[in-house]
């Protein structure tokens, strides 16, 4: 096993380690996470959306069944944490690291997926120019 198939495993399992850990946050605390997600100015329905398709975003890029689905899952979650970064440095929180963290992270597993799987990814070879 080489670095970059080391680095994509284990950037990926914190990535989906990180998502899941998001979602039983949010279960247990379903009124606080609301209240701080208005606060961000966002409705209080969208925790029920993240808590629906985080679980599923981590499915897509495990499984990779179909590859395109898991390209699909590693769009959101940059959009995602990117705006997660964005709304906690403008709440001046001080809650963005995680995001940010969880951004470098969803980078280099989405890179370094290639080497690591046996189907590759046709985005991460047309970006590299391969």
């Amino acid at each position: 096993m080489n670095i970059t198939t080391i680095a994509y495993w284990v950037s990926t399992a914190l990535v989906s380690l990180l998502y899941l850990a998001s979602v039983s946050f949010y279960l247990s605390d379903i009124a606080g996470t609301e209240a701080a997600i208005v606060g961000f100015g966002f409705p209080a329905y969208i925790v029920w959306v993240l808590i629906v398709v985080k679980p599923l975003g981590v499915l897509a890029i495990l499984l990779r069944k179909p590859v395109w689905l898991a390209e699909l899952a590693y769009a959101g979650m940059f959009f995602h944490l990117l705006l997660a970064a964005s709304a906690h440095i403008n709440a001046g929180d001080g809650g963005y690291p995680p995001a940010l963290i969880g951004l470098a992270l969803l980078l280099v597993s989405f890179f370094t997926q290639n080497a690591a799987r046996a189907v590759p990814s046709a985005v991460v070879a047309e970006i590299r120019g391969a």
